[in-house]
């Protein structure tokens, strides 16, 4: 009797509820707690009404946290009721969902669990159960927490919309994400103007979308149409990050080309790529030789270091088109073909370039969650279903309330 009262005090249940047994298997480490419902009515879950009993549905059991050693199942035959229409209906029981077949506090203990791993599979190792029952309550969470959540809490003034590669081939997602906050506000299928649409007009309301001031993102067009069309009072800001990996991409190329020429261009990629504070000692010294050397790619980083001075100097746009104007006449009087060719990308887009030497809000904050995006890509060894790419992201970086009731 001590037992049952232990079990009935652990759970916490109400008066309507009674632990009536509990059964220890010590060959398989298995704790069974008998739960019995001792009262002649209950509410139905669907009318709301107090109904007398009218039978009970099979035993079902739930799994619950382990007890020492031993994992713990909750037993229990549920009442149910019929309403005056004549339909039967089982009632909730206080320590789960409706379709589940775990309990509240084990979800909760595997949300805690998960956010310190960040790992499904070493979680369900940790936990003693199915690698599917991890997944699952990846998804009822993210579910539950996105219909929680309340955009309209968050100054959507500034968003930024960044692509990030899904799995083998040409398979994106398209990521919208608060810059703000650092929360991922979804995520959509593809990258092209349809899942772009799509992405907007389900996060977003026509307000919403109205009072958006700036979106940063790369110079892909579907996602400069889309936003020019649904964000109308957007100023769209091509930020720093992919400005300069493409000239960091064309750096790359020239070394290329010429250090089939020149043997002492050899292992210098990093040299050339790396900021210069942080640079190894060998590195600093290849960096040094190949500067006073009369090499195109000397010139091409130039070229970019020229670029990257000009974030910041001016607030004033017209003053900051100027500057872009006179970096881009001065670079191309150099006459390197593939800075030339990087040079002419920013001139067809002038507008947002020069957006991005005058914003402070840029895809920084989208560029660390692609990181962190990736971190998970890798621990999860890959995705083969969008629908579980997208409820591990916005479970780790949605900002989401994602733990059950109490």
């Amino acid at each position: 009797m001590f037992t049952h009262q232990f079990f009935d005090l652990l759970l916490n249940l109400d008066y309507n509820w009674q632990v009536t047994d509990v059964i220890a298997d010590y060959n398989t480490e298995e704790i069974t707690i008998k739960v019995k419902y001792i009262a002649k009515r209950a509410v139905c879950p669907t009318s709301l009404e107090s109904l007398p009993i009218y039978d009970h549905a099979p035993e079902r059991k739930w799994r619950h946290l382990d007890t020492m050693q031993f994992k713990t199942y909750i037993s229990c035959k549920l009442p149910r009721v019929k309403d005056k229409q004549g339909k039967v209906t089982t009632i909730i029981p206080p320590w789960a969902s409706k379709h589940e077949r775990h309990t509240h506090l084990f979800e909760h203990a595997v949300i805690d669990l998960l956010l310190a791993t960040k790992n499904q599979t070493k979680t369900a190792q940790i936990m003693r159960c199915g690698f599917n029952v991890i997944n699952r309550i990846i998804h009822l969470s993210t579910k539950r927490g996105m219909s929680r959540r309340k955009l309209s809490n968050l100054e959507l003034e500034h968003l930024s919309i960044d692509e990030k590669s899904f799995k083998k081939g040409h398979n994106y997602v398209t990521v919208l994400s608060h810059p703000l906050s650092g929360y991922v506000i979804d995520v959509e299928a593809g990258r092209d103007k349809s899942a772009t649409e799509k992405l907007l007009d389900k996060t977003l309301t026509t307000q919403q979308q109205n009072s958006v001031k700036t979106i940063s993102m790369d110079m892909w067009q579907a996602y400069m149409s889309v936003t020019k069309e649904k964000l109308p009072n957007a100023k769209q800001v091509h930020d720093k990050f992919h400005l300069i990996k493409y000239l960091n991409d064309a750096i790359d190329k020239v070394r290329r080309r010429e250090v089939k020429t020149n043997e002492e261009l050899k292992n210098s990629r990093y040299a050339l790529l790396k900021k210069p504070e942080n640079l190894t000692e060998k590195q600093r010294i290849k960096f040094e030789a190949i500067q006073q050397a009369n090499y195109q790619v000397s010139r091409a980083w130039q070229i970019r270091e020229n670029f990257k001075s000009l974030f910041n100097i001016e607030k004033d746009e017209d003053a900051a088109f100027r500057l872009l104007i006179r970096w881009i006449q001065n670079s191309l009087n150099k006459d390197i073909k593939e800075i030339n060719k990087v040079i002419n990308m920013f001139k067809k887009h002038l507008i947002g370039v020069t957006n991005a030497l005058i914003s402070t809000f840029t895809n920084a904050m989208a560029e660390r969650l692609n990181g962190k995006i990736q971190e998970i890509k890798i621990a999860g060894r890959g995705y083969r279903k969008f629908e579980n790419f997208r409820s591990v992201i916005l479970f780790f970086h949605g900002g989401l309330d994602l733990y059950p009731l109490k």
